[in-house]
């Protein structure tokens, strides 16, 4: 069935179920609670921006001049195959949940390896598909968490770190391909922050980095056969590294990553195993090298830098020791680079403020561009969708704070209301790429965006990184209090018009904006976000519970527990008497629904509105398309009654 009946027949679906009722129903799989009758009538007005698509870039073929991408035609995305640019997307996996991480196997291609979860509880299960007769077979446990999956060269194995040992720590394990009973823990380790990065050339060591928090990292070699484990980067001083993107060199003598020591930014470098030297390849850069990908002869690095959120493809010719001029792109944010085994033609996924994301290709040698995918936007012509604007406040400190704003069309005359909303991580930063369904509320309800990075925010410098860690975590409050103050001084912005939303870490955000600047805003929209980093803390997944700590504080100390108590917003929840929208996942791993739970208790005894609405089948934000569209529908009216009125 080609892409366009594919829509139709959704839309007809969808259709057929709504007019057996004048209003929009939640699936058995979602909880709502506090939210009103949504007239069917609003699905049919939003619906083209419920329909936009993506598709990214997974794997390269070894063998053909084709690849895998991830893309939705149904409820999930799923593991599709193009083998031309402009070619149809032939769909490989079928399954409920969504599907990521395909790679081929590096030398026949003859299979592919991908991650999936059940019900977005994010333990992944690693599964061979076999192109050849479409067979899948199950190469882990079932159980664990297993993470980051790394074929070897030779294709005969594959590495990757698993829970599988005490539930907890990431230790190394390495399985036979065709034999999932060979899997075996190579090297046990501590921490949940381990990540198996690369193979040597000739199977024999691997690079696996052990994260530490955002701002700490450290490379380890560790060889294959006994376990034995070695550290390539140690601590020289008293500031903290974060390295990065460990790779071999093709001949095996060295190990490129990125790595901000001695700078503010993570820099692309190289490491002699030999002699341990260090030498940085891109002293100049100023920003952050995001990632990047050594092409299979050795003579060429691609790599992204990330210049104020644009992503920058820059090509580094290895023999020369220099950069040379890199092919043309559209202005936008990209990521998954990848060399084709030519060396010579790279792939990655790449979005627009005007475009989803796509998989495009580009030729070094020639500069030539090819777009692979072009995914659909329900009917709507995006070229004219608004373009981001950089804009810059200071804050409560005289320190300068960006984010991106997006302005209706000019047929919204007078003052917009402003939807502020604030990213996860919280080492996580807004980029401007393509903005979804967001751009309804642009383009029809004439409201302003405004997507902020806060001091914690990654892109910056390690230093901005750091100044909302522990003690620190008001600061960050205080940015967005900053940046009421600017949208005062703003002619064209409704300063007494303002909803403040966020997920994850953007959702405690959210949150703490809400409890303690209770009169500046009129509503809030909470997603998947902790209420109290002390219970947070206690009850995420125990993987995750160092890392943490490390950027919210430990808990288990007592001056650190009574300050993250005193911050939390569920104990400041009395102040809170504007509208609440609460959205969670029953099986996050990340953070608990009982969090959200909590929050929407408390803040009812307030009298206050509070709308809930739990997915039975999500996890840390919802997945399915099913969900995404009730919680859509849902988020329109509770911005019309609460943010219009």
């Amino acid at each position: 069935m080609n892409t366009c009946i594919r829509f139709l027949a959704i839309s007809l679906l969808a259709a057929v179920a709504f007019a057996q009722s004048d209003e929009i129903v939640p699936n058995e799989n979602l909880v709502a609670e506090g939210i009103p009758k949504i007239p069917a009538s609003l699905a049919e007005s939003v619906g083209r921006y419920s329909e936009f698509r993506t598709a990214t870039f997974a794997n390269w073929s070894p063998t053909k001049r084709e690849m895998l991408v991830e893309t939705r035609f149904g409820d999930t995305s799923q593991v599709h195959q193009v083998k031309f640019p402009g070619g149809a997307r032939t769909q490989l996996t079928f399954f409920p949940d969504r599907v990521g991480n395909a790679i081929y196997q590096p030398v026949t291609g003859d299979s592919f390896i991908f991650l999936k979860d059940i019900g977005g509880g994010e333990f992944f299960q690693i599964y061979r598909y076999d192109l050849g007769n479409g067979n899948i077979t199950l190469l882990t446990d079932g159980k664990s968490r297993n993470t980051d999956p790394r074929w070897s060269y030779q294709g005969d194995r594959i590495a990757f770190g698993s829970t599988k040992r005490d539930g907890n720590d990431i230790d190394v394990w390495v399985v036979h391909a065709n034999d999932a009973a060979s899997a075996r823990m190579v090297a046990q380790l501590e921490g949940g922050g381990w990540e198996v990065s690369d193979w040597s050339p000739d199977g024999k060591q691997l690079l696996v980095v052990n994260g530490i928090s955002a701002a700490e990292s450290y490379v380890w070699l560790v060889d294959v056969d006994s376990g034995k484990k070695e550290l390539l980067t140690p601590k020289t001083g008293s500031d903290t590294v974060a390295y990065n993107e460990a790779r071999f060199g093709k001949d095996g003598k060295g190990v490129y990553f990125t790595s901000d020591q001695d700078s503010e930014f993570e820099r692309l470098a190289y490491l002699d195993l030999a002699t341990r030297k260090t030498t940085v390849l891109t002293p100049k850069l100023q920003w952050d090298v995001d990632e990047f990908d050594l092409s299979k002869d050795g003579r060429w690095i691609a790599f992204e830098a990330n210049e104020d959120g644009i992503s920058v493809l820059h090509i580094f010719d290895v023999k020369a020791g220099k950069e040379v001029a890199a092919p043309k792109l559209p202005v936008g944010v990209l990521y998954n680079i990848q060399w084709r085994p030519n060396s010579r033609e790279i792939a990655f996924s790449l979005s627009t403020a005007s475009q989803p994301y796509d998989a495009y290709s580009a030729d070094v040698t020639s500069g030539k561009v090819e777009r692979w995918t072009f995914s659909e936007t329900g009917g709507l012509d995006t070229s004219g969708f608004s373009q981001p604007q950089l804009i810059h406040w200071n804050s409560w400190d005289q320190r300068a704070i960006s984010a991106f704003l997006y302005k209706p069309p000019t047929k919204f005359a007078g003052k917009h209301p402003v939807i502020i909303d604030i990213h996860g991580g919280p080492e996580g930063q807004v980029r401007p790429d393509f903005l979804g369904r967001d751009n309804y509320y642009i383009n029809e309800l004439g409201i302003a965006m405004i997507y902020p990075n806060v001091r914690g925010s990654t892109g910056y410098g390690k230093s901005f990184q750091k100044l909302d860690n522990g003690f620190l975590r008001e600061g960050s409050y205080k940015d967005i209090h900053s940046l009421l103050d600017w949208i005062q001084t703003q002619p064209d912005l409704d300063a007494s018009r303002v909803m403040v939303t966020g997920g994850s870490y953007g959702g405690f955000m959210t949150l703490a904006v809400a409890t303690n600047y209770n009169d500046r805003i009129r509503c809030s929209v909470d997603i998947v976000g902790p209420s109290n980093l002390v219970t947070f803390l206690e009850h995420t997944s125990g993987y995750r519970k160092d890392l943490r700590r490390v950027e919210y504080g430990d808990e288990r100390d007592p001056k650190m527990r009574e300050f993250l108590e005193q911050i939390a917003p569920y104990n400041k929840a009395k102040n809170i008497t504007k509208p609440l929208f609460v959205v969670a996942g029953q099986n996050d791993p990340r953070v608990p629904a009982s969090e959200s739970q909590q929050m929407v208790q408390i803040v009812r005894q307030n009298g206050t509105p509070v709308w809930w609405l739990l997915g039975k089948d999500e996890g840390h934000g919802f997945g399915k398309k099913k969900n995404r569209d009730f919680e859509f529908y849902a988020t329109v009216t509770f911005i019309k009654q609460y943010l219009l009125n």
